[in-house]
């Protein structure tokens, strides 16, 4: 039997070299790589007919906003409260504010009043305590005056005659009756209230007589006249003239009409009693 004949292949001048000789490729390699090849292949289909039918259709995306953790959520609202409570703070802070400083003007307002008051006080306690001491030491004058005056000058008086019926010298006395007891007020001038002085003027100026404002111009008014002679209408003075500290008007009968002194008043007084220094005339 005869061996089959190899067919003789040709190789290539580099052959005997190894590192030219190409590698031998198995059946499983090639195999494999037609595998690779062909779902490459397939995946390339899919893709192209996938893109194809969606080619007519947008393409949108949507974005989801980020949803807020627990802590988060609890962070915020402690902020808030924090906020609100400051805020709270701050008005009731004002508030203690604006009442303090109403507070600190009414009470300087009280102050200022109380001050007024303390003050007016004071004035009035002051002017009390002159009046009284001008009140007694004119008690004291009066007195001395009395005790030295001569009986005869009350006694002679007495014996004038009595007032006119009518007249200015009338209306001059109707007009001082009418005062009797009033109170007596250190430079009052009436209707209510009168000193000495101020009662005299007044009432010769009920018959169109000027008359000065104090005793002391008052003693020197009109015409003198002797204690013997007095009349009725007549002022009455005690002390000098010129520094008489007392007047009052003689009514008749003894009798002598003034504002006195706080404790008396307008009153009628007997001039035997209390006898005046001199007298003037000016009706």
């Amino acid at each position: 039997m005869e061996e089959p004949l190899v067919p003789l292949v040709p190789m290539s001048h580099t052959a005997h070299i190894r590192s030219h000789r190409k590698p031998r490729r198995n059946a499983s390699s090639l195999a494999m790589r037609a595998g690779v090849a062909g779902g490459v292949l397939s995946t390339l289909a899919v893709a192209g007919a996938s893109g194809s039918a969606n080619a007519a259709e947008p393409v949108t995306q949507t974005l989801e906003l980020p949803t807020l953790t627990a802590d988060l959520a609890t962070q915020v609202a402690q902020s808030a409260d924090a906020t609100q409570q400051a805020a709270a703070n701050y008005e009731l802070q004002a508030e203690r504010d604006a009442a303090a400083a109403k507070a600190a003007k009414q009470a300087k307002a009280d102050l200022a009043d109380a001050k007024k008051k303390a003050e007016a006080k004071k004035k009035a306690e002051a002017a009390r305590r002159a009046a009284a001491e001008r009140a007694a030491s004119r008690s004291s004058e009066r007195t001395v005056l009395s005790a030295s005056a001569s009986p005869s000058a009350g006694s002679s008086a007495s014996t004038n005659a009595p007032a006119p019926a009518g007249g200015s010298v009338a209306t001059v006395i109707s007009f001082l009756k009418a005062q009797v007891g009033d109170a007596y007020v250190m430079g009052g001038t009436g209707p209510n209230a009168w000193d000495c002085s101020g009662l005299v003027q007044a009432a010769f100026k009920q018959v169109g007589v000027d008359l000065p404002r104090v005793s002391e111009a008052q003693s020197t008014s009109g015409t003198p006249v002797s204690l013997s002679n007095v009349q009725v209408g007549d002022i009455l003075y005690w002390g000098s003239a010129g520094s008489a500290y007392h007047v009052g008007v003689y009514i008749g009968g003894g009798q002598y009409l003034d504002a006195a002194n706080p404790s008396k008043g307008v009153v009628i007084q007997d001039l035997s009693g209390y006898p005046a220094t001199g007298a003037v005339r000016v009706l």
